[in-house]
């Protein structure tokens, strides 16, 4: 007797849940309500930077079926990272550096793509058709998919709020040519509280459910490859790869839970790593230290180029000879904060632009120099 397809989807939801995700929804592979627009107006508007590949496939991005026209269905999962703490409480401790609690522990894209394959195979072994992966690596717009499969809504700071799990959900999704019964969507619970675009200390929300990239510490640290503007690094304060601040503020955290998975448990090097230390990280010692972080990505001279912002942030003129040992490191990204960070660190400030700046080739160090 041929199984029906409620069976079917109840057997991938049964054996989702045993390959360790903690949210499964299923979505017909149809294009998320107004996801063309919002796309499109982000994208004229240049809200998206430097992140050219946003652009670049933004037909597919916006329309699965546009992605793969032999989709029928897609099977939305969720993993739960959520923090044992509030990170708002890292931004004190402005000796030490703030890492955002998704990049604490080990590469998420790592952990769960093994797990969507295990799930994509079972798919096809038992019910046959094709499926493919994806897991924030290719043109898929798994925030507005994950909505229209009922596992959160995007709040008005943009990103997923889920009632199970809070801020806190990494997502993937497995595309298959079977068909399966879709999920209800889910609706927006945001109601009249605006708490996450209230907190964001750089100003990134024009509006409600608008999102400026460029504004973004997150961006700014993570996806930004030049000079970050001088207008958002007093803002960054201890930040030094991501911030939170928009997702920790959200109420619906009340209901988040402690991450199960192992792999997401912050390292102790990462919990509160001393800004000291980090700063004299050159690029094999950085490079064995976030061996498997999803920090990697940034290299060595961008990740030395937000410490030295936070550096500049401590006011504590103890880190000066930090910055200054940098001052002729072969980076211009990296010089060019530490002679900001000395800018308001060190009283010899005048002596050090005295005998360095003369040295100096690269136009964005002497702007920094001569902007002092």
């Amino acid at each position: 007797m041929p199984i029906s397809i409620s069976e079917r989807t109840a057997a991938v939801r049964a054996r989702a849940l045993a390959e360790g995700f903690e949210a499964v929804r299923i979505s017909s592979a149809a294009a998320p309500p107004y996801a063309t627009e919002r796309l499109s107006a982000f994208l004229e508007d240049g809200r998206h930077g430097s992140m050219d590949w946003l652009a670049r496939y933004a037909e597919r991005r916006a329309n699965p079926v546009a992605l793969w026209p032999e989709a029928k269905s897609i099977i939305v999962l969720g993993v739960n990272y959520g923090p044992d703490h509030d990170p708002r409480e890292d931004l004190v401790d402005t000796d030490r550096g703030a890492i955002s609690v998704y990049a604490r522990g080990d590469d998420y894209h790592d952990v769960i793509k093994k797990k969507l394959k295990q799930l994509a195979a079972f798919l096809c072994t038992t019910y046959g058709g094709d499926a493919k992966v994806f897991v924030d690596t290719a043109p898929v717009l798994e925030k507005a998919i994950a909505e229209q499969a009922g596992i959160g809504w995007q709040g008005k700071h943009t990103n997923l709020v889920s009632r199970d799990f809070g801020s806190w959900l990494f997502l993937g999704s497995v595309f298959t040519t079977l068909e399966l019964e879709p999920d209800a969507p889910e609706a927006d619970h945001c109601g009249h509280c605006h708490a996450c675009l209230d907190i964001c200390p750089t100003k990134a929300f024009p509006a409600p459910y608008q999102m400026d990239a460029r504004r973004c510490i997150s961006y700014l640290t993570i996806e930004h490859k030049g000079h970050i503007p001088a207008e958002f690094r007093e803002a960054i304060g201890n930040r030094i790869y991501g911030c939170d601040d928009c997702l920790s503020v959200c109420p619906w955290n009340k209901f988040a839970q402690t991450a199960r998975e192992a792999q997401f448990a912050a390292r102790d090097a990462l919990q509160k790593p001393l800004l000291a230390e980090l700063v004299r990280l050159d690029d094999a010692a950085f490079r064995a230290l976030f061996r498997a972080s999803p920090i990697k990505r940034i290299g060595r001279d961008r990740f030395v180029r937000n410490v030295l912002i936070a550096i500049g942030n401590t006011g504590d003129d103890n880190l000066a000879p930090e910055a200054t040992n940098l001052l002729s490191d072969a980076s211009p990204l990296v010089r060019a904060m530490a002679v900001w960070a000395l800018s308001r660190l060190s009283k010899t400030f005048p002596a050090l632009r005295e005998q360095h700046s003369p040295q100096e080739s690269d136009l964005g160090v002497l702007a920094e120099w001569d902007a002092l």
